[in-house]
């Protein structure tokens, strides 16, 4: 009997209180998020494609 409520009264985990975030963070890495612009590769391979099809026609 004695062990049955051992098991019953599960003993509770405590974890030490996590550090607040900086309320900063997140705003500045908004403003920043996303390509604005095509990368240096899209740029060269658009020039080889154009340079290719002035040859062709």
């Amino acid at each position: 009997m004695k062990l049955s409520r051992k098991r019953a009264r599960a003993k509770i985990l405590r974890l030490p209180p996590s550090v607040p975030r900086n309320p900063l963070v997140a705003p500045a890495l908004q403003r920043k998020a996303g390509a604005h612009g095509k990368s240096r590769k899209a740029e060269r391979r658009a020039a080889r494609v154009a340079l290719r099809k002035e040859r062709e026609g």
